[in-house]
């Protein structure tokens, strides 16, 4: 089990521990519905180091990344960031991601913990044209703020303008004396900021983002309360939504998908997908009654099996069990009652358009035509 520069700061602040990834994680801390709350209300303090950073340098490094993701790079400015996807030729998801430009010819690619070493094998494989590639996951740490005050909390241990930071757009700044790249990014369907600093800084920071978190009440956040906050927001997982036998198509996300761009790996598979239509798409259920559906347990509608969940929670912030699930195209529109089968019972769950939850204080992501 590989462990993060804040391993021992989570077993000081009480935190359970669990293992994801092959890392030892903080599981929770003071509980899972008191930190989903924290967020929503006012800001979670979350380790995040876990996570893969990539560097792709050199004049070749955008049709690199042109290549092995699916939305189009060239429409980054320096200091821009974007949501994209790693596929298969099959036009299956290897990985979801953000491809983050640093600078004219750098760009950083953050990948989900559990893929760093097949997703750089995968990029180094088709890296013919001769890009720099170099995986800094182990040099890098991640922490991240996020909730409605997460700007506040922010601002004054920083010697950046966050109201300059807009949504998916990252800047190079101090925290406190500390050098780090600050970017308007997140996993929680709230505002808030990811600070990528390197290994051994991000102890120090955490305890600076830490104590002035005590002012607003912010809480440590584990990964149980993060992946109910994905949740509600609709953000897929890699593992349960996307997998390499889930097409862009079926998981709703042909929007970070463009075609238009030019070549890249999974294209053709993609659009033939599209073409002939999914024989399953991405859909939300929201429980009608009091029960907490979970992964891989099975959608029917009369009787007949016609889907299965991915992801299933209780929601603290709807009051309600919730869960995103792959159904028959005829049964993933919105108002349409189904069961899940809970401990051999069938449970009614109406579907839903996602995400089950949108924050006030969230704003749109300027699209760049």
């Amino acid at each position: 089990m590989m462990r993060t520069a804040l391993y021992d700061e989570h077993l000081r602040l009480g935190a359970k521990m669990t293992q994801f990834a092959g890392w030892e994680m903080p599981l929770y801390y003071a509980g899972i519905v008191r930190e989903v709350e924290a967020v929503r209300s006012t800001a979670g303090i979350f380790d995040l180091s876990h996570m893969g950073e990539f560097m792709v340098s050199g004049p070749p490094a955008l049709d690199l990344i042109q290549l092995v993701t699916t939305n189009d790079a060239s429409r980054l400015e320096v200091g821009d960031a974007q949501y994209t996807l790693m596929c298969n030729e099959n036009g299956g998801v290897i990985d979801d991601l953000i491809v983050y430009r640093l600078d004219s010819d750098l760009y950083m690619p953050v990948v989900n913990a559990s893929n760093i070493a097949s997703d750089f094998e995968w990029v180094q494989g088709h890296n013919t044209m001769g890009a720099d590639c170099r995986d800094r996951s182990s040099e890098t740490g991640l922490v991240a703020v996020q909730g409605p005050a997460a700007l506040r909390l922010l601002q004054p241990i920083l010697n950046l303008d966050l109201d300059s930071i807009r949504r998916f757009t990252v800047k190079k700044g101090r925290v406190g004396d500390i050098e780090a790249w600050i970017a308007r990014t997140g996993y929680t369907g709230e505002d808030g900021f990811e600070i990528y600093c390197s290994a051994s800084d991000s102890l120090p920071v955490w305890r600076l983002v830490m104590k002035q978190g005590e002012d607003f009440g912010a809480q440590p956040v584990g990964l149980a309360a993060r992946d109910v906050l994905r949740t509600e927001a609709g953000y897929p997982l890699y593992g349960n939504e996307l997998t390499t036998q889930m097409s862009p198509v079926e998981a709703r996300l042909m929007w970070a998908v463009r075609p238009d761009k030019g070549e890249f790996i999974g294209r053709e598979a993609i659009l033939k997908v599209k073409e002939q239509g999914p024989r399953q798409l991405l859909t939300g259920l929201i429980s009608v009654d009091r029960c907490i559906p979970r992964h891989e347990q099975a959608v029917a509608a009369n009787g007949a099996t016609v889907g299965m969940v991915t992801s299933g929670t209780f929601s603290p912030t709807l009051g309600k069990g919730i869960a995103m699930a792959y159904v028959e195209p005829d049964y993933a529109v919105e108002g349409v009652r189904l069961d899940v089968q809970i401990r051999d019972k069938p449970c009614p769950f109406d579907t839903v358009r996602l995400p089950f939850y949108r924050s006030k204080s969230l704003t749109p992501v300027p699209v760049k035509r």
